[in-house]
């Protein structure tokens, strides 16, 4: 069962805005066994719509539209739709009532392009929109379904998880899909990908794995296809397990959790609390801990160290571990991240001192170089990494390295 998404809008394609729509839909369908073969956006203009809509459907079984369904002259969609269709516009009372209720609400005046919302393609299943005054439309053409859809978010969203959704499960009957995502962090993905090729090899005939590498992490999305989910899970839970005996180190959590996130239930479970001292990652890991609801339980405070002065005025580093070390050094790293905890009197600490570019770097220590420590009070572990040349990345890279070294600590001293 295949599935096309068609974005109509020029704001799409001047960049003016993202198509987060086409992302949502694709993931929803994937969720109920349904899978995207390609994803469009088309301008305004109703030869380009019409050539869209027959392409998508000499490929797909679903061909899903979103935008073009406003009510000024630019909007376009259901007049192509008409055509295409080989149909007309209708005027419908209950959408009238529908758009004059939502109208009189916002203290408006129905106007003719408003009264213009309430026609709709005569073939057509309508499809009640909640929130805007655009209907969803739903055609069936040579065993093939088009659904139209507006393309402001919230309506669409509304519409395809209220409506859109059970009526493709209700008509197509999709299999099962599950999925299940495995978050990694600190093992590349090409070392992984070797490590793990066994175990890939010989997964079940209906599950596969991909790989989805991002600066922050690596997530492992295991997806499984059948008719049982109770089963289905069952499969994903043994591999998982085998997984685990070879990299459970490595392993911070599942599906949509964060390192942030990971790190603060830890910490809480364990009345434990943090802070950090940051120079190259410019106070990155500060925001990403307050970034969690709730992080004021567990969350000091910050120091942003930027200066060799405030190293040495705060945090009370050494003068002399600086010049003869350098401030990127294992020496003013580990001082650092021991200088925070005496000042803020936390349990554990982070502290990171690099060269995050694209200027600053020496033969000795290229751009990329960082240096990162995690501490209690009873340790400190500084461990030294080249990111790389791109200065948002090692930003990125150094904060998500030094979250998973303090959940790796945590660990540690609280089993």
């Amino acid at each position: 069962m295949n599935a096309e998404i068609v974005s109509i809008g020029d704001e799409i394609l001047i960049g003016q805005i993202l198509n987060t729509n086409s992302k949502w839909i694709a993931e929803q369908l994937n969720l109920i066994g349904i899978d995207v073969c390609q994803i469009s956006t088309i301008s305004d203009n109703k030869q380009h719509i019409l050539k869209a809509l027959d392409e998508a459907g000499k490929r797909a079984d679903i061909i899903l539209i979103t935008g073009g369904l406003g009510p000024t002259k630019d909007d376009i969609t259901k007049n192509a739709l008409c055509e295409y269709f080989d149909t007309k516009l209708v005027f419908n009372q209950n959408l009238y009532e529908n758009v004059e209720r939502f109208i009189s609400k916002r203290d408006m005046g129905m106007n003719n392009l408003n009264k213009e919302q309430s026609e709709v393609p005569e073939n057509c299943k309508i499809i009640p929109n909640k929130y805007g005054t655009a209907a969803g439309m739903w055609f069936e053409k040579n065993n093939k379904v088009y659904i139209s859809m507006p393309g402001v978010p919230f309506e669409m969203i509304s519409m395809m998880e209220e409506e859109i959704i059970p009526l493709i499960k209700n008509k197509f009957n999709p299999p099962v899909i599950i999925h299940k995502t495995i978050l990694t962090q600190g093992y590349p993905e090409s070392e992984l990908a070797e490590k793990l090729s066994d175990w890939e090899d010989n997964l079940p005939k209906n599950m596969s794995l991909a790989y989805l590498p991002s600066p922050e992490n690596l997530r492992l999305r295991l997806s499984v296809k059948g008719e049982n989910s109770e089963l289905l899970i069952k499969e994903i839970d043994t591999e998982i397990d085998k997984l685990k005996k070879q990299i459970n180190s490595y392993i911070f959590g599942y599906d949509k959790e964060t390192l942030q996130e990971v790190v603060g239930r830890l910490l809480l479970l364990n009345n434990k609390t943090l802070a950090s001292a940051e120079s190259c990652t410019g106070g990155n890991i500060a925001k990403l801990i307050t970034s969690v609801p709730g992080s004021s339980k567990y969350f000091l405070g910050s120091v942003v160290a930027y200066s060799n002065k405030i190293k040495t005025s705060i945090l009370n580093v050494n003068n002399n571990s600086i010049e003869e070390q350098g401030a990127v050094s294992k020496q003013v790293v580990s001082e650092m991240s021991s200088g925070i905890i005496n000042s803020f009197k936390s349990d554990y600490a982070i502290a990171t001192s690099g060269i995050a570019g694209p200027l600053g770097g020496t033969k000795e220590k290229p751009v990329g170089t960082t240096w990162i420590a995690v501490a209690s009070k009873n340790q400190i572990i500084a461990k030294k990494f080249h990111f790389g040349d791109n200065r948002n990345r090692n930003i990125t890279r150094a904060s998500a390295t030094a979250l998973n070294m303090l959940r790796k600590l945590i660990l540690l001293e609280n089993n």
